[in-house]
């Protein structure tokens, strides 16, 4: 069994504590938009869109995944604390609400790019979207969240901040599947 008491903050810069989530995300979008710049290059496309394509997809990301959180989870607390709802660094983040943004945050780009259809960036956005989910549930793993049933297999985690029971590390087996797509 393997024992797990990592803390979710990587370090501090100054009085600001870097998540390993954070982190994941920041990856997942420098990886992947560097991903995009050689599909463009290989595709012969002018990458002259790819910052605001990036723009485009955090925004998605990040305004879909908080969304998501506060609709699907808790939309009575925050309906009645709206001005909780801005507070990501609070925690609270679904990636179903993002899955349900970034198309929309593609398509914005697209309507703007007849170069670069929405169906066409929908199938190149789709190899970086596995990557990304490498990194999220790695930083799932991390933060000692979405925990799997209890277990008795030899690499079972105990993750010992939420409790002392070995579990089936569910988020790697999750990252695993996510990176083997990518």
């Amino acid at each position: 069994m393997i024992e797990w008491s990592v803390s979710p903050i990587a370090f501090f810069v100054g009085p600001v504590a870097i998540r390993w989530y954070s982190m994941g995300f920041a990856a997942s979008f420098m990886i992947g938009n560097a991903i995009m710049e050689k599909i463009y290059r290989a595709e012969k496309k002018s990458e002259d869109g790819l910052f605001a394509l990036l723009v485009h997809m955090i925004l998605g990301t990040v305004i879909g995944a908080r969304l998501g959180h506060v609709l699907f989870y808790d939309p009575g607390y925050y309906l009645s604390h709206l001005s909780e709802i801005p507070k990501v660094w609070q925690g609270g983040l679904a990636s179903h609400g993002a899955a349900i943004a970034i198309p929309f945050s593609v398509w914005l780009y697209a309507r703007k790019k007849p170069a670069e259809p929405f169906l066409w960036l929908l199938d190149r956005l789709a190899i970086i979207t596995a990557l990304a989910g490498f990194f999220i549930r790695m930083g799932n793993f991390f933060n000692s969240e979405i925990l799997g049933m209890v277990s008795t297999v030899p690499w079972a985690v105990t993750f010992t901040r939420i409790d002392n029971l070995p579990r089936h590390p569910t988020q790697i087996y999750e990252a695993l599947a996510y990176l083997a797509t990518f």
